[in-house]
């Protein structure tokens, strides 16, 4: 007999085992998912429920700490899984199930749905941002040009993006707003070029487009000009005909975790939430994707963003994105933006134009908690980071 650890996560591990043993992907990878650890921690909970949550642990092989009005609770997720069922549990412990039910994480979603087909996630999908404005972080002005915008675009799809992203009206706090005229003028023409050029299609299958903005009107217009995707920062919040018309468009959707409006004066958020940021945000993107879903956008098309360095502190930021991995009770694919943000350079000392090795790591970081696209402003150094990261923790 000879016994080997697995090393590595666990889940990685089994599925690598299975594989070996002739086990197809996706039952390798359901069987493997099962063994993920996961961890809760649960408080304000009564004497009774403690003792029911106690019990039930032990007899599923779970392990249970407990205080006078709490509880950590850590096991597989099969085991916990077991555990998630109310209509079986004691009365003193239904309550605790049902909420770990909605707690633990989905299954992992393989493809995005856009207007012009899906992007597979097996692999880290990077999403290079196309800056329109006067004063981006991309550079701006450099940018603003049919011509110019054609020869940066293929700059992002030589360094491994696979989704433009492009926007007419920058998000920097103090930022002057612009009107949907000047944001159209901006961004139509230049998406057209675009998708003459580089369009995923038929017969072009080189790019998908996305346009990131915040405007009803512009994201029409830019649905008709080519785009797949809409990325809206306010997920939804500011012009009330963003949801119609992705419900009947049916583009991919990216909802941004944010509060304010874009541009306005910086908010940091620490002082709104006296229970964490990673929880706020869960909840507040949660709701995002509730009255998105209400609003007739299936769930196959939606993608969520925490919204690294939007509204929150350096000391919030990191927070998120050492939590990331909670953001996957979501149910959709998860993104990360952390491309030049202003948390990266308080934690490295680097101006914004030499943050790029900081957001390629942040990324690498993000794929392994469970993030599939990442929006960056210089792909290259990104793309090898995920490329390393993918191959030690594959989808």
């Amino acid at each position: 007999m000879r016994l080997v650890p697995l090393p590595g996560r666990s889940e990685d591990a089994v599925r690598i085992a299975l594989l070996s043993h002739g086990w197809g992907g996706d039952l390798a990878r359901s069987t493997a998912d099962g063994v993920e650890s996961l961890a809760f921690h649960v408080a304000g909970v009564g004497e009774a429920t403690l003792l029911a949550l106690v019990q039930s642990g032990a007899r599923l092989g779970l392990e249970v700490v407990t205080g006078d009005d709490w509880a950590v609770l850590t096991g597989s997720r099969a085991r916990l899984s077991s555990l998630a069922r109310p209509w079986t549990s004691p009365e003193p412990l239904q309550e605790l199930a049902a909420a770990l039910g909605h707690a633990l994480p989905a299954e992992e979603a393989f493809a995005w749905q856009t207007a012009r087909g899906p992007i597979a996630l097996d692999q880290p999908v990077i999403m290079g941002i196309l800056d329109l404005t006067r004063d981006g972080f991309g550079g701006g002005g450099n940018h603003n040009t049919r011509n110019a915008a054609l020869r940066r675009a293929e700059v992002l799809l030589a360094e491994g993006a696979t989704v433009l992203d492009l926007g007419g009206e920058f998000s920097r706090p103090g930022t002057a707003p612009i009107g949907e005229a000047e944001e159209l003028a901006r961004v139509v023409s230049v998406l057209e070029a675009l998708d003459r050029h580089f369009g995923r299609g038929p017969g072009k299958p080189a790019a998908w487009l996305s346009v990131d903005t915040t405007s009803g009107a512009v994201a029409a217009a830019a649905l008709d000009a080519g785009a797949a995707i809409v990325n809206d920062v306010s997920a939804f919040r500011i012009d009330p005909r963003m949801a119609p018309l992705a419900a009947s468009r049916k583009p991919g959707v990216v909802l941004i975790h944010s509060r304010g409006v874009p541009g306005g004066p910086a908010d940091p958020q620490q002082s709104h939430d006296p229970g964490g940021v990673l929880p706020a945000v869960v909840s507040e993107l949660g709701g995002c994707i509730g009255r998105a879903r209400a609003a007739g956008i299936p769930a196959g098309h939606l993608v969520a963003d925490p919204g690294l360095g939007f509204g929150k502190s350096t000391p919030q930021s990191l927070a998120l994105l050492r939590g990331l991995r909670t953001l996957r009770v979501l149910g959709v694919p998860l993104m990360v933006g952390p491309s030049r943000t202003r948390f990266l350079g308080e934690v490295t000392g680097q101006e914004v134009d030499e943050r790029d090795t900081a957001a390629a790591t942040a990324c690498a970081m993000a794929w392994q908690a469970g993030a599939r696209l990442f929006r960056v402003h210089h792909p290259a150094a990104a793309r090898d980071a995920l490329r390393l990261m993918a191959a030690v923790h594959p989808a």
